[in-house]
């Protein structure tokens, strides 16, 4: 009871606080909408009229005081969230500490300023200019002086003998005027070319004096460079390399480079020096002279020029020669750099005459620089001769005069003219090859050598002034000059005999005697004028070469793209690397072949290497000698298999190795079938030159044949799956064997009935008679390899019934095949007998004498599958790597060889591309070469 009046108290309770919440909720509903939600009646306003006024201001306060909040909230709230954003990307930036402990702090700042401060004071003490550098520069400014002042007299001296009075001299800057001129009409004209003559004189000395300008700006230029290199090798710091640019004439030479060896025809004809002249006249101590220094070797009456020498002179700071194809530089002014300069030439000229020749057309090209020196591109050619001697070849006389012919051909080309001065000019050889190229003598100097030696021998002297007119010899030339190029000394150097020269011809009668105008002699107006003729002829003829060259390219480029027009212009170099590229490739991928194919294939040649000496040299002479006896055949085998194993097996094994390389790398060449055909060559050759360098390591021998006498050892066929395999390879070898042996029989006997009815075939009579033996020999059905007496005297009775006679030996030949089929077909009787007995074998542990044939077939299949292993971890570990680096070899010598890339990649495609690359590049130098010589003008 008690608990049913606790419950009804609860649930009143409950009721109360509902009915009292439901009325405050009613009060507040009414108040606010004026209705009454417990009575259902409306409220009048008017009894409540301060409430609701005050419930407005309640609400509007209420209001504003909201919006407060919200301001200050979303104050807060940004603050905040500004703040995780800025903690945010500050974590986000890198660490810059580390910069403190790089820069130095105020101190150091200030010890380093006042080190700078004090070095400078002590540079600014001890620092001097290169005393060479100064003389240089002073012998230069010198140099200008006197020829502007030299230039003044002439010009003085061509008015005075014009009756004109000198103009004073010309002083700041030509702000002095000169005197009028007298009045009159003639004084008039004369006043005119005065003035005329006056203002260009002007205009000279103000050419000249910007030159000079110029030329000083260059050297304080100059100076401050080496000033700075002096600076910092004193500090032990090497200065940074310059890049020089390239001379004007340095670039001619370049196009002559790439033209040399290249008959372009029409379009390769472009200007170049060619010394011509009879052995022994002077040609190469005149272009010494001109280079102004000894720099060919000298021979006491042997011939010295054996090839074309293309010298490239150039002006520069300092007197060098170099090779095209050589870095070195050979100071001109040491008497050791000289002498090995002379070897080198000499060298490079006997290497350059092959096959028993004495001459080469092979050009050797070298570059002299030096102060004064004239800018010209020289060739040197052989001296023509008369007579040959015994030691030259038979055809060197005519390959001289058609290589100078060649030269002199180029209608572009200057033909300096060498004559020796001291012999009869009757005797020369050389002119009427000049008169046959040059019959208008436009583009011929002729020097004249030796005159000091023609002055003394002589009697006339008016020889020499005929020869110099250009009225003794029957050939025209723009100039003749007389020179004198030493006293036949070789330890002479190039500044005495220029000293000897002008010596000579200050005192020599011919001067003296008006035979020779000073314009004729010394080896250095020689070289200004066949200089000025050289550029002469280069901006005359240059800009049609430069035209021809883009002719030749317009018609390559059409052939190309009518011929080829789907394929790259790939020249030779670069069909070679593609070539290497493929070639490496597939060396590397040797070593991704999987190992079951390396196996597949390493067993199929150790297979193939050993088969015959299986059959004929273990299988067939223990079988004959044991004749059924399972023992007696055991043991054969056992005692054969380990001499084989011992001495012929690993050599086999070894070569059996190197066939299968070879078939793998040939199948991964095959595979490729994106390579192009034209590089084909260079592949093959590469690799068999590869393999046929590529020999085995020694101790791999040694290591097959352990393993090899192992697996020997074994004589228990351990699986079914292995007695399978055993018993597949034995019939196999026997049905191989098998065919040979018929075709064999065949060839004895001749066709059979098959053939003779259906194919037309017929026998002879040895095969008809081999026919008849052989049917005998079936007949009588012997198992043993030889037959006794008995059984030959009746076979050879029974065939003399037949009317066919034959002897002992004839029959013992025909019987070794017929018994050897007959043996090999009961042998594969026996493996199919075999096939099945794998249980009765494993149930007498290899103990039974039955199927000893397949217990030796696996015996020597576990064998060459052991060596097949162990070849293929060879190959992967070792002899992959070193036949790669046996090809990289042979590779890097074909490259070095052009003669065989040559003959490897060959066809008119590669010679197309390798004529259009070198177009190109003759093009573009060619262009090079014509805006620099532009900007020049």
């Amino acid at each position: 009871m008690s608990r049913i009046l606790h419950n009804r108290m609860r649930s009143s309770l409950k009721r109360s606080t509902a009915w009292s919440c439901v009325d405050k909720r009613a009060v507040a509903f009414s108040i606010w909408t004026g209705k009454s939600m417990l009575l259902y009646k409306p409220i009048d306003p008017i009894h409540i009229p301060r409430r609701k006024y005050g419930m407005f201001v309640a609400r509007a306060l209420r209001g504003v005081l909201k919006i407060r909040y919200l301001l200050l909230g979303g104050a807060v709230g940004g603050g905040m969230t500004l703040n995780k954003k800025y903690i945010e990307w500050k974590d986000g930036l890198p660490d810059m500490g580390w910069l403190n402990d790089l820069l130095p702090d105020n101190e150091q700042w200030d010890r380093f300023t006042t080190t700078l401060i004090n070095a400078k004071d002590r540079i600014g003490d001890q620092l001097q200019i290169d005393p060479r550098l100064r003389e240089a520069g002073l012998e230069r400014a010198a140099e200008f002086r006197n020829w502007l002042a030299q230039r003044y007299e002439d010009a003085v001296a061509a008015a005075a003998a014009n009756n004109i009075e000198p103009a004073p001299r010309i002083e700041n800057n030509l702000k002095s005027r000169p005197p009028p001129p007298p009045s009159g009409k003639g004084s008039t004209e004369d006043a005119a070319v005065y003035e005329k003559r006056v203002h260009a004189l002007q205009e000279e000395v103000l050419a000249l004096q910007a030159r000079y300008q110029r030329e000083l700006q260059r050297l304080e230029q100059e100076n401050r460079e080496l000033r700075q290199q002096n600076m910092l090798l004193r500090q032990g710091r090497q200065p940074p390399a310059k890049k020089l640019k390239r001379s004007l004439i340095d670039m001619y030479s370049a196009v002559l480079d790439e033209l040399s060896g290249w008959d372009s025809g029409e379009a390769g004809r472009l200007p170049r020096v060619v010394v011509v002249g009879d052995q022994s006249a002077g040609k190469t101590s005149v272009l010494e002279m001109i280079a102004q220094a000894r720099i060919f070797p000298r021979g006491a009456g042997e011939m010295c020029t054996r090839a074309p020498v293309k010298v490239t002179l150039s002006e520069g700071p300092y007197h060098v020669a170099q090779f095209r194809d050589s870095t070195r530089e050979f100071d001109l002014n040491k008497e050791s750099d000289l002498a090995d300069l002379r070897k080198e030439v000499e060298l490079r000229m006997r290497n350059s005459v092959r096959g028993g020749r004495t001459v080469s057309t092979d050009v050797i090209a070298m570059s002299v620089r030096g102060p004064g020196l004239p800018r010209m591109v020289l060739v040197d050619l052989p001296g023509v001769i008369s007579t040959q001697t015994v030691d030259m070849a038979a055809d060197t006389r005519e390959a001289i005069k058609q290589m100078t012919k060649q030269y002199m051909d180029n209608p572009n080309a200057i033909i300096l003219c060498i004559q020796d001065g001291s012999v009869d000019a009757e005797r020369s050889n050389v002119t009427d090859l000049v008169v046959q190229c040059d019959p208008q003598g436009k583009r011929t100097i002729f020097v004249l050598t030796k005159v000091d030696l023609a002055e003394e021998n002589l009697a006339n002297p008016n020889r020499i002034r005929r020869i110099l007119d250009g009225k003794l010899f029957p050939m025209k030339a723009l100039g003749y000059y007389a020179v004198v190029t030493g006293r036949s000394r070789k330890d002479d150097s190039i500044q005495s005999i220029r000293e000897y020269e002008e010596r000579f011809f200050r005192s020599s009668k011919l001067f003296k005697e008006g035979v020779v105008t000073p314009s004729q002699v010394t080896t250095r107006n020689l070289s200004l004028a066949v200089a000025e003729c050289f550029w002469r002829m280069v901006r005359a003829t240059v800009e049609q070469q430069a035209d021809a060259f883009k002719a030749m390219r317009f018609n390559l480029e059409t052939e190309w793209k009518n011929t080829f027009p789907r394929q790259r212009e790939l020249d030779r170099d670069e069909l070679f690397e593609r070539a290497r590229a493929e070639l490496l490739d597939q060396s590397a991928e040797l070593s991704a072949v999987p190992a079951p194919a390396w196996e597949q294939r390493l067993s199929s040649a150790l297979w193939a290497a050993a088969a015959d000496r299986i059959f004929e040299g273990i299988y067939l002479p223990a079988a004959a000698h044991a004749h059924e006896d399972v023992d007696k055949f055991n043991t054969s085998v056992d005692i054969k298999l380990r001499e084989w194993a011992e001495n012929e097996l690993p050599t086999q094994s070894i070569l059996a190795g190197r066939e299968a390389l070879k078939e793998e790398f040939t199948s991964l060449m095959s595979q490729s079938v994106d390579s192009d055909p034209v590089y084909e060559p260079v592949k093959k050759a590469a690799v068999e030159e590869a393999l046929g360098r590529h020999t085995w390591e020694e101790r791999a021998q040694d290591v097959l044949r352990v393993l090899q006498l192992n697996a020997l050892q074994d004589r228990c066929v351990p699986s079914r799956s292995d007695w399978d395999s055993a018993v597949s390879l034995m019939e196999a070898a026997l049905k191989e064997r098998l065919n040979s042996v018929d075709k064999e029989i065949k060839n004895l006997t001749g066709p059979g009935f098959k053939e003779r009815w259906l194919y037309w075939q017929s026998s002879s009579e040895e095969q008809r008679r081999r026919a008849e033996v052989r049917n005998e020999l079936e007949r009588l059905g012997s198992s043993r390899p030889s037959l006794t007496y008995e059984e030959l005297v009746a076979v050879r009775d029974n065939l003399r019934r037949k009317g066919v006679e034959v002897d002992n030996d004839y029959i013992r030949e025909t019987w070794k095949p017929v018994y050897l089929k007959n043996f090999l077909q009961r042998a594969q009787t026996r493996a199919r007998d075999c096939k099945k007995s794998f249980y009765l074998y494993s149930q007498q542990n290899g103990t039974g004498k039955e199927c000893c044939e397949v217990v030796m077939f696996w015996r020597v299949q576990a064998t060459l599958r052991t060596t097949a292993n162990a070849l293929r971890q060879q190959i992967g570990n070792r002899e992959a790597a070193r036949l790669d680096r046996e090809l990289r070899e042979v590779l890097d010598e074909m490259a070095a060889d052009p003669e065989l890339k040559k003959k490897l990649l060959s066809g008119r495609r590669v010679e197309l591309a390798e004529e259009l690359k070198r177009v190109r590049q003759v093009q573009e130098k060619l262009e090079e070469f014509i805006e620099a010589l532009n900007k020049e003008k």
